[in-house]
């Protein structure tokens, strides 16, 4: 019984030993990797945002210096002012609607007979749910998308890591809003006859995921903030 008790405490100072060992003084049981990477990320975002401003303050003053008389004549105006506007680097002004989508209560249950019990994924947002909407929008007609506080252009890309959206460098958390300056009739009716949120309305109805569609009347969205150069991959010479 001895021996049994004496390896039975050694067996347990072998365990100390090794999770102070891995540990070296921290907790184990919170990955302080994760948390330093969580808040790089938000520091990160946060620093995008304020370039973004700042650009966009420098993008105004060189606005301001091109509406002096450079000598173009009002033709070339007009096609540089088209450019820009098609470009999204300009401010647009029209009637609107907002889609809102949200994430699940955690404690949902499927509402409806003949639904399985939500898997972890049924419950969230995801990129193509995002993605959805978007395509749908532009289908309707939208002359100007805005997808939380940034304007969308022809290189942007709306992603997601989990339930995280990272959009043009910066993080967002649901509720996700995408606002559309467009006819809301249009865009309304374009959102219905979309077969990939046909589908996410199913899971609206089955497992509560939020959606909502409101006409927001006449908006004015940003123009797009962010640097317009094209960002791509180059092999190691």
């Amino acid at each position: 019984m001895r021996v049994l008790t004496a390896g039975v405490f050694a067996l347990a100072g072998l365990i100390f030993f090794t999770s102070f060992n891995t540990a070296k003084g921290t907790n184990i049981r919170t990955d302080d990797s994760l948390l330093k990477l969580s808040d790089l990320i938000q520091e990160r975002s946060h620093n995008n945002g304020r370039l973004d401003e700042s650009n966009a303050g420098l993008r105004d003053d060189i606005d301001a210096l091109a509406e002096r008389d450079d000598g173009s004549s009002k033709a070339e105006d007009e096609k540089l002012a088209g450019l820009e506007k098609g470009a999204g680097t300009q401010k647009l002004k029209g009637e609107a609607i907002t889609v809102t989508l949200n994430d699940a209560p955690p404690d949902a249950t499927a509402k409806l007979p003949g639904y399985p019990e939500p898997q972890p994924d049924y419950l969230v947002i995801h990129q193509q749910d995002l993605q959805a909407v978007v395509n749908a929008l532009w289908q309707g007609g939208a002359e100007g998308i805005k997808v939380m506080d940034q304007r969308l252009i022809s290189t942007s890309a709306v992603r997601c890591v989990g339930n995280t959206l990272i959009l043009q460098g910066r993080v967002y958390s649901p509720p996700y809003k995408i606002t559309a300056v467009g006819d809301p009739e249009k865009l309304q009716k374009a959102l219905v006859e979309s077969p990939a949120i046909q589908n996410y309305m199913v899971y609206v109805n089955v497992y509560g995921l939020g959606w909502k569609v409101e006409e927001d009347g006449t908006v004015t969205l940003p123009g797009y903030s962010g640097t317009v150069d094209l960002q791509y991959a180059q092999p190691v010479e």
